[in-house]
């Protein structure tokens, strides 16, 4: 009964580490649809997006699979518990990258509006979600605090966005769509890196059984 138990649970790991690649992806071609004006690669973000929400219902079922026939102990209940609550983050960074390509699509920023630093934000939410991902996957307390810690980069970088724009709108203010589009940009980026900190938090729920504040 333990053997199918394992067998079950190596399933779940798979099956996160599927998903997190899955939202690694879907941030990574919104941001380089940004950069390049790529309305076209904008495009396929929805689709990864679908892919996520898909993964999300599978590994709520397997969860309940477990949940329900294998009467886990105290630490794998733990580890079951903290997928559910992940699954949900992870879908809605999904959502959020879905959100950044359907601006590109439409708007087709001008290149006059590109940001190093929505560039540099776009790099560091993609390493939170690796991060807390693995972070769960190898039971590593060290490198989920180092993600919550990590928060602070992009919330500088956030800062950093609204007053580049602020700066931008007062030089020209024909181009406040743009400056509006763009904070949003990385407001949604800001919200992903919320997102993988909720998911590292609940890799140390998995650990410790308690929730960080």
């Amino acid at each position: 009964m333990r053997t199918l138990f394992d067998e079950q649970l190596n399933l779940l790991h798979t099956s996160m580490v599927s998903m997190g690649t899955l939202c690694e992806d879907a941030i990574a071609m919104a941001a380089k649809a940004l950069e390049e004006k790529d309305t076209a690669l904008a495009e396929k973000v929805p689709a990864l997006a679908g892919q996520i929400d898909r993964k999300e219902r599978e590994i709520e079922s397997l969860c309940m699979r477990l949940l329900l026939t294998q009467q886990p102990v105290a630490s794998d209940l733990r580890v079951i518990s903290a997928a559910l609550k992940m699954v949900t983050d992870l879908e809605r960074i999904g959502n959020q990258s879905a959100d950044i390509a359907e601006i590109v699509q439409t708007r087709a920023l001008l290149m006059s509006m590109r940001s190093d630093t929505v560039h540099d934000m776009a790099l560091a939410v993609i390493k939170m979600v690796n991060d807390s991902i693995d972070a769960f996957l190898h039971a590593n307390a060290e490198e989920a605090g180092a993600v919550i810690q990590y928060d602070d980069v992009v919330d500088r970088c956030f800062d950093t966005v609204k007053s580049e724009l602020v700066d931008r709108l007062k030089s020209d203010a024909s181009c406040r769509e743009d400056v509006v589009d763009i904070l949003m940009i990385a407001k949604y980026l800001e919200r992903i890196g919320d997102h993988a900190v909720n998911v590292a938090k609940w890799a140390l729920f998995s650990l410790t059984g308690e929730w960080e504040e």
